[in-house]
């Protein structure tokens, strides 16, 4: 596992000045494959941050293995805590809440990180705050700026691609969905494909800087249709042939294939987002009017600096202010988790979510239809 530790105070966190002002929340993050914990306070401060990544425990295998994941997050979450809480100067008993990633996300994951923070609830007398991870990335932009709600949201990651509508803590309107695979799985299978290894999103972004875009049309899936759904499956299937197009005529994908193929990928899923936030905008301003609104972008595809520019410059041309977290901040962390917690509590004092059970399904918003089946565990997010 690799330690990504960071401990930023104050302007250093590009946050208020000063003494940090209660309440402190412990934030704990283990939905995946990065073992996470932050403490956050009311003013916006991050008073300690670490994440260790597991990277190097996955890619030989292409992707997140659920067993392993699970395994790392028993064996280093303890000592990550421990840590933390050296790096803050403080303990357990200082703070006021203990919030923790519930779901959605690999259920031995999220046991891990749940049950310890229970453990630390009911040994301190402190509330537990169950958090879904969604909601983290979602109101993480509140961290680091005065956004006020309600605000339009795109959110893509490696398992979930939405437009949302966030109207408070708790109150997320879905507007459009993926209905079959996320942003962030389409990069992950395109890496994989062209032998890029993993984790996919950066791979594909660097090789696409060498690339011409311009040399293969991929299919452009929804784009031009009503709605904000979006669809990446065929996006994929394109690319694969594309690939074995290449093979069969010089035997390999060659460094040059590899390049434009990516370019061509990137510049075509990027379509695809324009086009649904373009609808989407349409939409919110149905609801809320043609006032200068947020348009947030979050999740661990927002740390992609040529979707991220597209996306800020469909801001400006819509009248809308774009925002987005700092790069480090869009992919899992503890900070997120610790922050959404933090507003979840503030907004109800008396929260506590002691009952409450990991669930690998939850959706941000429970009323809306699921566009990708239902199971036992749950609509999917």
């Amino acid at each position: 596992m690799v330690d990504n530790h960071a401990k930023t105070m104050g302007k250093a966190a590009g946050q208020a000045s000063g003494a940090p002002r209660r309440p402190y929340v412990l934030g704990i993050e283990t939905s995946c494959d990065e073992t996470a914990a932050a403490i956050v306070s009311a003013d916006r401060q991050i008073l300690a941050h670490r994440v260790l990544s597991q990277v190097d425990d996955h890619a030989e295998f292409g992707g997140v293995v659920p067993e392993i994941a699970a395994r790392q997050h028993i064996s280093h979450l303890d000592k990550l805590l421990k840590s933390l809480m050296k790096d803050a100067s403080m303990g357990f008993e200082d703070m006021d809440a203990i919030a923790a990633t519930t779901g959605p996300g690999l259920v031995g994951g999220l046991m891990v990180g749940v049950m310890t923070a229970k453990a630390i609830a009911a040994a301190t007398g402190k509330p537990f705050v169950a958090v879904n991870h969604l909601a983290g990335h979602a109101l993480t932009v509140r961290l680091v700026e005065d956004i006020i709600f309600p605000y339009l949201l795109l959110l893509v990651s490696g398992g979930h691609c939405q437009i949302l509508e966030v109207s408070g803590v708790d109150r997320f309107t879905r507007l459009g969905t993926t209905i079959d695979d996320a942003a962030g799985e389409a990069f992950d299978k395109t890496a994989k494909l062209l032998g890029l290894g993993y984790p996919g999103g950066p791979a594909v972004e660097a090789a696409a800087k060498d690339g011409r875009a311009a040399r293969f049309r991929l299919p452009r899936p929804l784009v031009g249709k009503p709605g904000c759904n979006f669809s990446f499956s065929g996006l994929k299937t394109a690319v694969r042939r594309l690939a074995e197009d290449c093979v069969a005529h010089h035997d390999v994908v060659t460094i040059e294939d590899r390049n434009d193929i990516c370019a061509a990928f990137q510049e075509t899923l990027g379509d695809c987002l324009i086009d649904r936030l373009e609808n989407a905008i349409t939409m919110f301003r149905e609801t809320h009017g043609a006032g200068k609104f947020p348009l947030v972008v979050a999740g661990g595809v927002a740390a992609n600096a040529y979707l991220r520019g597209r996306i800020e410059t469909l801001a400006e041309d819509s009248n809308m202010y774009f925002s987005a977290p700092p790069l480090t901040l869009c992919t899992d962390n503890g900070a997120m988790i610790a922050w959404a917690g933090l507003e979840r509590f503030v907004a109800n004092a008396d929260i506590n979510d002691m009952d409450e059970a990991p669930r690998p399904r939850w959706p941000l918003d429970e009323t809306a239809k699921p566009m990708v089946g239902k199971g036992k565990k749950g609509t999917k997010a």
